[in-house]
C-alpha cells in the first residue's frame, strides 16, 4: 500500500532540510499523540542507522515499530525504515530546490505486511484507502505550511 504527496515551501532548500532533520521535534510530537518512544543510539550529528522503538495504541492494540534511519543526504533526501508487528514501512522524503528560495517536499510512504495478521490490517486500510490518501494528503500540506510560517518568522 502507498501513499505520496508533494507540496511547494517558500523558503530555501537547506532551510526545510534543517527542519526535517530535527529529530527531537517528532519525538516531541509523537509523544503528545500517545506513543512512546525510546531512541536508540545519539542522535547528534543525524546519521544513518541511528533508531527509535516506537510503541502506540492503533486500533485498539498495542503496536510495535522499530524505527531506523536508513537514508540521509544533506539538503536532498531522508529516508526511515519501520519494522514490527508483521509490518515493514518505508517512508521518503526528498526535496527539490525550484529557486532559491522555494523548495518542493515529496512524501512517499509504503506498507508491506509480512504476516497474516498484517495482511488483514492492510486490507482493512486498503478499504479506507480515498480518505486516508486525503488524510495523509493533508497532513502533508498542514507540516509544509507551518514549515514555510515557522522558517518565514525566523528570516
Amino acid at each position: 500500500m502507498k501513499f505520496s504527496s508533494k507540496e511547494d515551501i517558500e523558503a530555501p532548500i537547506g532551510a526545510v532540510f534543517a527542519v526535517l532533520s530535527e529529530f527531537e521535534s517528532f519525538e516531541r510530537q509523537a509523544i503528545r499523540r500517545g506513543a512512546d518512544i525510546q531512541r536508540l543510539g545519539a542522535i547528534e550529528p543525524p546519521q544513518v542507522g541511528i533508531g527509535w522503538q516506537a510503541g502506540f495504541s492503533f486500533r485498539g492494540r498495542q503496536r510495535d515499530l522499530k524505527v531506523t534511519l536508513t537514508e540521509f543526504d544533506p539538503d536532498s533526501r531522508i529516508s526511515v525504515t519501520a519494522d514490527g508487528d508483521g509490518l515493514t514501512g518505508r517512508m521518503e522524503l526528498e526535496l527539490l530546490a525550484l529557486a532559491p528560495g522555494r523548495t518542493r517536499l515529496s512524501v512517499a510512504m509504503t506498507l508491506e505486511p509480512k504476516t497474516l495478521s498484517a495482511r488483514l490490517l492492510v486490507q482493512s486500510l486498503k478499504l479506507a484507502k480515498a480518505k486516508l490518501t486525503k488524510k495523509f494528503k493533508q497532513r502533508v500540506a498542514e507540516f509544509a505550511a507551518l514549515t514555510e510560517q515557522r522558517l518565514g518568522r525566523a528570516a
